[in-house]
């Protein structure tokens, strides 16, 4: 399937003296290690990773000094993605300068999210852009000890309890907001995914050794994430294989040559590492690639071509052995 080439995004982490660590550095890390799997597939890079805040040098929630920050820019590049970071609880300072000047950016900046950049928030970044007069109206999601601050901040915001994170798209911007801390982790994979690819989102997460987590509002997990939560590299590496070529001929012997492994051998691998079959997984990303080609407006024999069956007849049968749970599978 041909993807469709992305600018780079502008991905600003705005920090505050005692910005706690992990809110940003995780996050930072999946973006990071996105650009890095791109490379090694010969593509160019999707995100440009910025630290910005009210001064150059500050110190971290560990005490750690951070340098070479960039200052508040004046105006955003296009597409920008605006990240709102939490402070510890003894070290937040609403009346500081540092804390005035980042509000007064926010406020100015404000009317450029509308154009399609985007603002998250991780853990108590919420309280800033709530602050900042930025989720007048909006559902948002922040650390579960934050939730009676944010609703003082901004009464009209709806404030989502138990989500690991709350995506609120609408003619206002879009406004993308975790839970805490490492929930971060998981919404940057869930954005790395919207713009790379499940597939190589899924890479990523196995490179952070993280599982996988979706946010309750989602959809159910996607096959290209699904059945990832094990540290097998030769599973890893036929899942990728798998997932990069849908069309490919999968036959059991096939997929146990790229694990370097039996066949027979590689079926109980899979069991116990995955839960799964082999073929069964084939036949659930094979699905997956079909349903999307079906939603961007292909037809099913276009889309079934797309996905790596041999005819509509065979998409349409695989769909209902999964629907039954009774017929067999392909190629068994």
């Amino acid at each position: 399937m041909t993807s469709v080439a992305h600018p780079i995004i502008d991905v600003l982490f705005v920090l505050l003296p005692d910005s706690v660590l992990l809110d940003w550095a995780g996050p930072a890390e999946a973006f990071r290690l996105a650009n890095q799997a791109l490379a090694r597939v010969g593509k160019p890079p999707s995100f440009a990773v910025r630290a910005v805040g009210p001064q150059t040098e500050m110190r971290s929630s560990v005490g750690i000094m951070l340098g070479h920050i960039e200052p508040l820019p004046k105006t955003l590049r296009h597409p920008s993605w605006i990240i709102l970071v939490g402070n510890t609880d003894e070290s937040f300072a609403p009346q500081s300068a540092s804390y005035t000047a980042v509000l007064r950016w926010l406020r100015h900046v404000g009317e450029q999210l509308k154009a399609g950049n985007r603002l998250v928030t991780i853990c108590a970044g919420a309280l800033i852009a709530a602050d900042a007069g930025l989720l007048a109206g909006r559902r948002v999601t922040t650390h579960h000890q934050e939730f009676e601050k944010l609703k003082v901040l901004e009464p009209t915001c709806d404030v989502v309890q138990n989500r690991v994170f709350v995506v609120d798209e609408s003619a206002q911007g879009s406004v993308y907001s975790s839970a805490g801390i490492t929930t971060g982790i998981d919404l940057a994979l869930h954005m790395v995914g919207q713009i790379c690819g499940a597939p190589l989102a899924a890479r990523v997460a196995e490179t952070m050794v993280v599982a996988m987590r979706r946010g309750l509002d989602d959809p159910a997990i996607s096959p290209f994430l699904k059945y990832r939560h094990h540290m097998h590299p030769a599973l890893h590496r036929l899942q990728d294989a798998i997932n990069q070529d849908p069309q490919a001929d999968w036959t059991l012997p096939a997929m146990a040559t790229v694990s370097c492994t039996s066949s027979r051998h590689l079926a109980r691998l899979f069991a116990l590492h995955a839960g799964i079959s082999p073929l069964h997984y084939l036949r659930n990303i094979r699905l997956a690639v079909a349903d999307t080609a079906l939603m961007s407006g292909s037809n099913v024999t276009q889309a079934a071509e797309l996905a790596g069956f041999k005819s509509d007849t065979q998409l349409r049968r695989s769909r209902r052995s999964v629907e039954k749970l009774s017929e067999p599978l392909l190629g068994e």
